[in-house]
C-alpha cells in the first residue's frame, strides 16, 4: 500500500497534532500515564512518517555504483574524438574490470563532465567454459566469442534478432579490436538484462558483442542519434 496515496496520513497527521486531543488526557488519566501516552504515540507518528515518506514499508533503492573514470582517460578519449572527426559532446566507457552484476558501462557528457547514464553490460563468453565464471577473456579473432579492447566508432543502425530489434555496427579502430565488423560485433539488447544491478548475481554472457538491456538500448538510442558525428565507445579493463 501507498501510504502517500490514501487519507490515512492525513488523518493520522491531524488527528495527534490536535492540541485539544492530547491535552484532553490530563482530566482523564494519572499525570505519568499521560506521560507515558504521549511519549508511545509521538513514537509511533514519528515512525509511520517516515513510513509515508519513503512511499512504501519494504523498497529500497538499488546500489548505485561510482564509476571511477580517471580524468586522463577521459582527455584521452576527447583528444581522440577530435581527432578522428566523431563526436565531442558524448563517449560511452565500458570498463570490464568492473564485476558484470555491477553497473559498467556509463555515458559520459564531456560538457557537464557528468555520467548520464550508467548500467550492466555482457562481455563475451569466449570458446573457453565461462559461463560460470566473471572473468573476461579478450581476443580479437574471428569466433573467438570474446570481446575486444579498444576504441570503437558506432556505425549504422541495423536489425537484430534479439531485445529491441535494433542494433548499432561496431567498427573497431584499434589493433585489439580491428575485426569488431567482421565478426558482427554489434552493440544490441536482449531481454533478460536488468535494468538494476544484480550483484553479487553475475550477468549473462553474449558472444563477444557488447550486450545491454531493452531500456538502455533506448536510451542509447536517442543519444546516438542526436549526436551529429559517430559517437566513440572504449571498451578497456
Amino acid at each position: 500500500m501507498n501510504f502517500k496515496s490514501c487519507n490515512f496520513r492525513s488523518f493520522f497527521c491531524a488527528k495527534f497534532s490536535n492540541k485539544k486531543w492530547f491535552f484532553g488526557l490530563k482530566e482523564k488519566v494519572h499525570p505519568l500515564m499521560r506521560k507515558i501516552v504521549l511519549f508511545i504515540t509521538g513514537m509511533i507518528t514519528i515512525s509511520l512518517l517516515s513510513f509515508c515518506q519513503s512511499g512504501t514499508g519494504n523498497s529500497t533503492q538499488p546500489p548505485i555504483t561510482k564509476s571511477i573514470i580517471s580524468k586522463s582517460r577521459i582527455a584521452e578519449a576527447k583528444t581522440f574524438a577530435i581527432k578522428n572527426k566523431m563526436d565531442t559532446t558524448v563517449v560511452i566507457f565500458i570498463d570490464f574490470s568492473t564485476h558484470s552484476g555491477k553497473n559498467r558501462l556509463f555515458v559520459y557528457d564531456y560538457e557537464s563532465g557528468k555520467i548520464l547514464k550508467s548500467s550492466l553490460c555482457s562481455h563475451g563468453v569466449g570458446k573457453v567454459d565461462t559461463k560460470d565464471s566473471d572473468e573476461v577473456v579478450f581476443s580479437n579473432v574471428p569466433e573467438s566469442y570474446c570481446s575486444s579492447r579498444g576504441k570503437y566508432k558506432i556505425g549504422a543502425r541495423g536489425w537484430s534478432n534479439w531485445g529491441t530489434h535494433f542494433n548499432y555496427k561496431l567498427h573497431g579502430l584499434e589493433s585489439t579490436n580491428n575485426n569488431a565488423y567482421k565478426r558482427i560485433i554489434v552493440l544490441h539488447s536482449y531481454e533478460f538484462i536488468d535494468d538494476k544491478e544484480i550483484y553479487p548475481e553475475e550477468l549473462v554472457n553474449s558472444l563477444g558483442c557488447p550486450m545491454i538491456s531493452n531500456n538502455t538500448m533506448k536510451y542509447l538510442d536517442v543519444v546516438i542519434k542526436k549526436a551529429k558525428q559517430p559517437v566513440l565507445m572504449w571498451i578497456y579493463e
